[in-house]
């Protein structure tokens, strides 16, 4: 089957996007949270909370909540999806993915970014103010990891 030349990539990275952001999955608290995290986009008002369930090494639930825009929520909802299963090693290594995606970083390699459906918000890089609500979950989701961090420090993308 051949694709259909008259729809373009774009669009259905933009379909991908509304989808999660009208139905976003996992967005719920995390009753048994073992982790957990604030962050918020004062420009913008994006705020999300991720809750993160860590076994052995191993993500086995990560949920949020909050509310902001389509990205910022599409974001947080594919982000749920794809650390599920991953060990805490690997879910750092696709953050750091994840960010040089949306922000453009120059890459040694022409090869995708091995970020499967998270390839929908490579065009971010060419929106610059919008980088921040793409990168909301994901720079609160590196803090729920770190071990160094307090409770009570909320995540700023300022």
């Amino acid at each position: 089957m051949k694709p259909d030349p008259d729809v373009k990539l774009d669009d259905l990275y933009q379909d991908v996007i509304l989808d999660h952001y009208r139905r976003p999955r996992n967005r719920r608290e995390l009753a048994d949270a073992d982790r957990r995290a604030e962050g918020n986009n004062p420009l913008c008002g994006d705020h999300v909370t991720i809750f993160l369930k860590v076994e052995s090494g191993v993500v086995r639930e990560v949920t949020f909540q909050g509310g902001g825009c389509a990205i910022s929520t599409a974001s947080a909802s594919l982000m749920t999806e794809v650390l599920r299963g991953k060990t805490l090693d690997e879910a750092k290594a696709i953050f750091k993915r994840f960010h040089g995606l949306v922000t453009g970083e120059p890459r040694e390699t022409s090869e995708p970014h091995g970020l499967g459906k998270l390839e929908v918000f490579s065009g971010i890089c060419h929106y610059p103010a919008r980088v921040k609500c793409a990168t909301l979950a994901w720079h609160t989701l590196d803090a729920a990891l770190r071990d160094d961090r307090r409770p009570e420090d909320v995540v700023s993308t300022e």
